[in-house]
C-alpha cells in the first residue's frame, strides 16, 4: 500500500499516540490529530488527507458526526475506531458513509489490512461514482443531440444522416461541443 496521509481524531491521549506510533510503522504518515470531532471537520478542510481514522465518543462532536459533515463536503475514506461495538453505532457508521469499523484496541496486526481494504474498496467506489456520471453525461448529451437532430431534420427538410453531419460541422466550425451546440439549437427553435 502507498503511504497514506492520515488524520487521527481520538480524545485519549494513550490511544491517539499508540496509534500515530503505529500508523508511522506502517509507514504512513499523520497529517492532523484531532481532539474532538469539530477539530477533525475543520482539520480535515485544512490537511486534506488521504484517510480518516476517528473515534466515536468524543466531546463535543462525536466522531459519526463529523464523519458525516466531512463526508458530506469532501471525499475521503473515514474508518471508525471505537470500543464501542453496538449494532445501532455500526448501521450509523454504514448509513453515514463510513469505509470502515475498527474495535479497540487497535494493533499492527488488525490495522494494516483495515486501511488497506478501506482505501481500496474508498476508490473503487469513488471510480465507479465518476462513471455513472460520465454515463449519465453521455445519455444527457444523447438525448440532447437526437432532439437537435429532430429539429434540423424538420426544419431544413434533412435526413437523420446529413442533419448529424450539419451538426458536426457547427459543432467544430464553431468550437462548441456537441452537447453546448444541441442546447444552443434547442433553445433556438424553442424561441421561435
Amino acid at each position: 500500500m502507498d503511504r497514506l496521509r492520515i488524520l487521527i481524531a481520538e480524545d485519549e491521549a494513550l490511544v491517539a499516540i499508540g496509534l500515530v506510533a503505529t500508523l508511522e510503522t506502517l509507514g504512513h504518515e499523520v497529517v492532523a490529530q484531532a481532539r474532538d470531532g469539530a477539530e477533525a471537520v475543520r482539520l480535515t478542510q485544512e490537511t486534506n488527507p488521504d484517510l480518516i481514522i476517528t473515534d466515536i465518543r468524543m466531546p463535543g462532536m462525536d466522531g459519526l458526526k463529523a464523519a458525516g459533515a466531512i463526508l458530506a463536503d469532501q471525499r475521503v475514506p473515514v474508518v471508525v475506531l471505537t470500543a464501542f461495538t453496538d449494532e445501532e453505532l455500526i448501521r450509523e457508521a454504514d448509513e453515514i458513509g463510513v469505509a470502515a469499523y475498527l474495535a479497540k484496541p487497535v494493533s499492527e496486526d488488525s490495522l494494516k489490512p483495515v486501511l488497506t481494504l478501506a482505501k481500496s474498496r474508498f476508490d473503487e467506489l469513488q471510480l465507479l461514482r465518476e462513471e455513472v456520471g460520465s454515463l449519465k453525461e453521455a445519455l444527457e448529451t444523447r438525448k440532447l443531440v437526437e432532439r437537435a437532430k429532430g429539429i434540423i431534420m424538420e426544419k431544413h427538410g434533412l435526413s437523420e444522416h446529413d442533419a448529424f453531419r450539419f451538426m458536426q460541422k457547427q459543432s467544430s466550425k464553431r468550437n462548441l461541443r456537441m452537447a453546448e451546440l444541441s442546447r444552443i439549437i434547442i433553445e433556438a427553435s424553442e424561441m421561435l
